[in-house]
């Protein structure tokens, strides 16, 4: 057998952020986690901004422990969560840091577009869905409030990208984390000319667009030097987007499979040779989003495990101490179906007062109010699991026009167990659960893509299946998911 080839992968979530060694012998990866940290919003005069530096500090951080463990990569790569973005002055100075996707800037701001030019022309030109926290109405809010940063500013560039030049020097924009900005055509996977000209947003400020597994550049002279690593070490642009990066390593064969990428969203779609840009993809507000080797990915945004975050914060500042197994557990010892909600109301998406934001909702409804931690948790999975059961139906009905054999959940929330469960009865076909690490996973995979040593989708995810271990969940209790479902559907008003 050969010598492993290292890599190093920094994966950003919205709640913390990792540096994951990987060690790859050309059939299976190896990995272990050598840093993580904290990744909180700051709040300052009313706005909610991403602390970039302190995130810049901590992959520095990230890349000395790996020189102090003897680890000496070929390749670095970075993914983060989508939309938003930094910019740059004439002399590559960051002008503000990146403001949070949560902040409420936004709000209006779709209305206002399409007022300039209608949602089905924006639609068929980026075959984006519609989330008010975009880059496109970002970019409208700064310019409507006369922000002086967006006057000043001659780069844009996303998340990722951005930490890519504080580490090279080297500016640039990589497909699948653009494609989340709708601002993009998926059909030639480049900036949208029309969009662009509509609204007056200037060209100049956004780079070229490479697709994934390319080289960015080379580790900074001067870190190569304080860390001891080669001055060839490649900083690469995967797969940036984190969804995308975890879509790669889903460990399916074919292509009859749907996906959860689960973390704070929970990502739910299918894997596509080309964009799906029609009428019921906007209908069900689906979006078309870049993956590697040419493919889109097709799928809808959920709240995901944003929601049970934010209760246990809650609950850890009066003093609770369930971690997330234990919030399932107490969940799990609650009766069924008490009260349900949709998980992507409005109210659930900023910060705050979860819980009680739960509890007006069901009050609003009629329905009764959870009271305990269990109850308030219970009613977060059954009904995450539920709207998972309704994407599918769309999926299959105004998008495939086929049946899904399977759903492969990935990410952390695939270690959820009674979700799984949960998921698994609603849809009513299995579920493969896991990896747990799978942005990570393909983060460092398309790295080793880059570097030659996979040459397709195919033989990346074989990696992964040789790899990792998975768990299957079989449905059961048809005839009490599909009651449920159906008060689901009357009480948020989704048509089946």
């Amino acid at each position: 057998m050969r010598g492993a080839l290292y890599l190093l992968g920094y994966d950003y979530g919205a709640s913390n952020g990792r540096a994951i060694h990987g060690a790859f012998d050309g059939e299976k990866l190896a990995i272990n986690e050598i840093h993580r940290f904290p990744n909180e919003p700051v709040m300052l005069g009313g706005t909610l901004y991403w602390d970039i530096l302190r995130l810049y500090d901590q992959m520095r951080q990230g890349l000395q422990k790996a020189a102090q463990a003897g680890i000496a990569p070929a390749s670095v790569g970075l993914d983060t969560w989508g939309v938003d973005f930094g910019l740059l002055d004439r002399n590559g100075v960051l002008l503000r840091n990146p403001v949070h996707y949560r902040d409420r800037r936004t709000e209006g701001m779709p209305e206002a577009a399409y007022a300039v030019m209608p949602r089905e022309k924006i639609f068929a030109h980026t075959g984006l869905a519609f989330m008010p926290f975009n880059t496109l109405y970002q970019l409208l809010a700064l310019r409507r409030d006369g922000d002086v940063s967006l006057e000043q500013a001659r780069t844009l560039l996303f998340m990722p990208d951005l930490l890519a030049y504080f580490l090279t020097g080297e500016k640039g924009t990589e497909y699948t984390i653009a494609s989340t900005a709708q601002m993009t055509n998926p059909r030639t996977r480049d900036w949208s000319p029309e969009l662009l000209q509509a609204f007056g947003l200037p060209r100049a400020l956004l780079t070229p667009i490479v697709e994934p597994c390319t080289v960015r550049g080379l580790l900074r002279p001067d870190l190569c030097e304080a860390l001891g690593f080669s001055p060839k070490t490649r900083v690469v642009s995967v797969a940036q987007h984190d969804t995308a990066s975890a879509v790669a390593a889903v460990p399916a064969r074919g292509r009859r499979f749907a996906y959860i990428s689960s973390g704070t969203w929970s990502l739910l779609g299918i894997e596509t040779d080309a964009p799906v840009v029609s009428e019921g993809v906007m209908r069900a507000n689906y979006t078309n989003e870049g993956g590697i080797c040419g493919t889109t990915r097709v799928l809808n945004n959920i709240m995901g495990m944003w929601m049970i975050q934010e209760c246990r914060r809650a609950w850890l500042q009066e003093g609770a101490c369930e971690d997330f197994a234990g919030l399932a557990a107490l969940a799990a010892r609650e009766t069924p179906f008490r009260s349900l909600v949709d998980p992507d109301d409005a109210r659930f998406l900023p910060p705050g007062d979860m819980p009680g934001r739960i509890r007006d909702y069901c009050r609003e409804t009629g329905q009764p109010v959870p009271q305990t931690r269990g109850q308030v948790a219970r009613t977060i999975y059954e009904s995450l699991a539920l709207k998972y059961r309704w994407a599918v139906g769309r999926l299959e009905r105004d998008i495939l026009g086929d049946a899904i054999d399977c759903l492969h959940i990935v990410g952390g929330g695939s270690r959820n167990t009674l979700l799984n469960q949960m998921t698994a009865n609603a849809v009513g076909r299995p579920v493969v659960a896991g990896p747990g690490e799978a942005t990570a996973i393909g983060n460092l995979l398309a790295q080793a893509m880059t570097l030659g040593e996979l040459d397709s989708l195919d033989s990346l995810r074989a990696v992964v299946r040789a790899s990792f271990d998975t768990r299957e969940f079989m449905p059961e209790h048809a005839a009490v998911w599909e009651e449920a479902y159906g008060r689901f559907l009357a009480l948020t008003g989704l048509e089946d």
